[in-house]
Parts: C-alpha cells; structure tokens; sequence
C-alpha cells in the first residue's frame, strides 16, 4: 500500500531512558512502514537539555505552538541523583513544566480501557478523565536550603511601588523555604479548558482544592471557577444535564473512590500529577493512562502520563530484553496523528490512528499482554506473556489485518 502524506509536519519531542528505545521501536514499527512521516524533531533527552541550557525545551514549545500539534515521550526532570550522574551543569526545571507554561494549558488524562482487566477499585464502571492545571504552584516554584536559623519573610512589590511584607516564619536552626505562585490569567484559561471539555465530552466536572486552610491561594482557584461558570456554562450545563461540582481536595478524594467514575476531575498541578498516577494505576497501569495538553489557543500536545521507567533502562543496558508496556506511547502517537489529520483534513491519518489504536486494544483483549498487565488480568482469563518486541509485533500484524 502507498504511504500516507502529511500536510504538516508534528512536532516530535524525543526522550529519556527506557522510553526513548521504545520511542524509536514505535516509530519503526508502527508508523514508518505506514505513514509518510513529517516531523520536526527536538531532542529532549536530558544530555542535550543540559548542553543547550535547556533552550531546545522552549524552542519545542515554540515550535508546538507554530505548527499546533506535538507529540513527547517521556522525559528526566533531574533531581540531586540525576545531577550527580549526568554530571550536569544545574538541577534543570521539568521540561513538561516549561512546555506548559508557554502553552498555558490543561492537562486532560484518562485511562485506556480494555475489557480484561477490571478496576482495583470494583465500583469504578467508567473512565475518569483527570484534568491537571499545567501552571504554576510547586512545578515552579523557588527554595532555599537554610543552613542556619532566621526569620523568612515573603515580600511583593507591585508595579505602582507599593511594598507588601509578611512574616513567613522564625526559624531555630536550619530548614527549608519554598515560594510557589500561580496567575489569575492562567487559572482563568484552565477554568475554560475544564469546562469546555466537560461540554464538548458531556461528563459532569468535579473540582477541589483546599481553601479552608489556604484562604488566599487555594480560595481564588475556587472563585474564579465559580465565577466562570456563573457566568459562562451554567446555562448550557444545566442544558445538557451536567452537573458542575466544588468540594474540598480531600472530601473529592473519598468521593471519587466511592463513584461509578464516568466524570472530569479538575485538580490544580500537583494535585493532579498525583491523582492521575492513582487513577490509572487504580485502572490498570501507569502505561494505560493517555495525556493530552490543550490550550487556550487551540495547540495539542500528547505524551504518555508515565516517566522513563528507569529500572527497565538499567536491565536493558545489561543486555536484558525490554519487557515495558508501551500502550501510552502509542497511544500519545496516535492522538497527535489523529488530530493532525482532523486539522489538515486527511481522513486517511485519522482513520490509522483510530486502527492502531483499536489493534492495541484487540491486543490486549485477546490476551496478549506485558508481564504489568498480565498480572492484573481478571482470574481465569487468557493471559500470554510477551515482552515489548512480541507485543508489538502482535498489535502490527493486528494492523495489518485492518488495513
């Protein structure tokens, strides 16, 4: 068969460790033998972040932002360790962090679902989609290591002059000091994303944060999610059956364990980068979990929700065989595929990515798994273990049946 053309080209961000190889893997597999491939490639492995003062993440962004649509595997946000073993010239800020500050998106997540393997939690019946605000808080924030006691204050000066002073503390001895912020205009823009996803997908939307406890911080997310949707999507919520939700972080928490699922779940940016790991674990596995960045000004960037599954890295340089699950990364291809043929008007892009994306499944469902979902398939299923080259294989010759 001829390979299918591209229009534009993706703007393909390269990673870090176990899932770089699978990165290459997917692609040779999977989409070269099929697709034309046009690409804007930026290597985000951490040797050439630290080579180019961690530029190119910003030159991916502003590359995602010109030609609307990208797709990234997963990538090192090095901590003192990583410093020390790459030898790297400073601690570099999480590249996903960057990314989403120059986007100002929200991070949609959702679990793959396939028939065989049941939620951990037995009353979970639908997906839940966490929506993660992808600004601010922790993810950029400043700390000071104090190595002696002293008092810590917190001071702003505004633009007209005036000078805002508060005691944060008194410290005895040494401690640790962390200032986070965020902005009303990202908030803002992340309050819109959540609400129009909900709309768009027609799921009721369930947000929480802890304002009883932060009566400035936590309190003007809460607000400002009140306002907009006063004003802007009561109406049409109330059209369409919806039901937009505010509870505290930790009674949304309880709430979602005893639910059917079947909702959006908005969190701010850690809370979100926790509960989405508990999600799809809860559902199967970090590697069933799919990741999409969207922004106010309509670019996409999918990735896989999971890190660079490092101790599968170690064994692969000592010549074991990979055994990862590679679904999200596949399924990260396929969301960038599939929306660039949307936007470019090549049914034939989008109609591959919904096949490969079925062929996984039927995959999995016919009880060809990796060794993380084998152990989580429902008793007396069919369960075959393959390692990550077996496993690909059977999902192309699956493709191939359907093309």
């Amino acid at each position: 068969m001829d390979k299918i053309k591209m229009k534009t080209p993706l703007v393909e961000m390269d990673g870090d460790e176990m899932t770089r190889v699978l990165w290459k893997i997917i692609k040779d597999e999977l989409l070269l033998p099929y697709i034309d491939l046009k690409t804007e490639y930026y290597d985000l492995g951490l040797p050439e972040r630290d080579r180019t003062d961690d530029q190119i993440t910003i030159d991916a962004a502003m590359a995602t932002k010109k030609y609307g649509v990208a797709v990234k595997c997963a990538t090192i946000t090095p901590n003192k360790q990583r410093v020390e073993e790459y030898n790297l010239k400073e601690m570099w800020k999480s590249p996903n962090a960057t990314i989403r500050a120059i986007l100002d998106g929200t991070v949609f997540r959702a679990p793959i679902i396939v028939s065989n393997i049941k939620p951990v939690v037995a009353n979970w019946k639908k997906p839940i989609t966490i929506a993660r605000h992808a600004f601010g808080d922790v993810y950029k924030a400043s700390e000071i290591r104090a190595e002696e006691g002293g008092i810590a204050e917190l001071v702003f000066t505004s633009a007209s002059g005036k000078v805002t002073r508060m005691k944060v503390c008194e410290l005895e001895g040494p401690g640790v000091l962390q200032a986070m912020f965020n902005k009303d205009r990202s908030i803002r823009s992340f309050a819109h994303s959540c609400f129009r996803y909900a709309i768009s997908t027609k799921q009721d939307l369930w947000f929480g944060t802890k304002d009883t406890i932060s009566k400035q911080y936590d309190q003007t997310f809460k607000l400002i999610f009140e306002d907009i949707y006063n004003t802007h999507y009561r109406a049409e919520f109330e059209r369409l059956g919806i039901e937009y939700f505010y509870t505290l972080i930790d009674d949304a928490a309880s709430r979602v364990i005893r639910s059917q699922g079947g909702f959006i779940w908005a969190c701010k940016n850690y809370d979100g980068d926790v509960m989405s790991d508990l999600v799809s674990t809860a559902f199967g596995s970090l590697a069933m979990m799919t990741s999409i960045l969207v922004s106010p000004d309509g670019c996409y960037e999918y990735e896989a929700a999971h890190g660079t599954i490092t101790r599968h890295y170690y064994r692969y340089l000592q010549g074991e065989t990979p055994t990862s699950n590679p679904m999200a990364l596949i399924f990260a291809w396929c969301g960038a595929l599939g929306k660039r043929g949307e936007l470019d008007g090549i049914n034939e892009l989008t109609e591959f990515s919904k096949k490969l994306e079925r062929a996984c499944i039927e995959t999995i469902e016919a009880g060809i798994m990796t060794k993380d979902l084998a152990a989580l398939a429902e008793p007396g299923s069919k369960a075959t273990v393959v390692n990550t080259l077996e496993f690909i294989t059977e999902i192309k010759n699956k493709l191939d049946s359907e093309l």
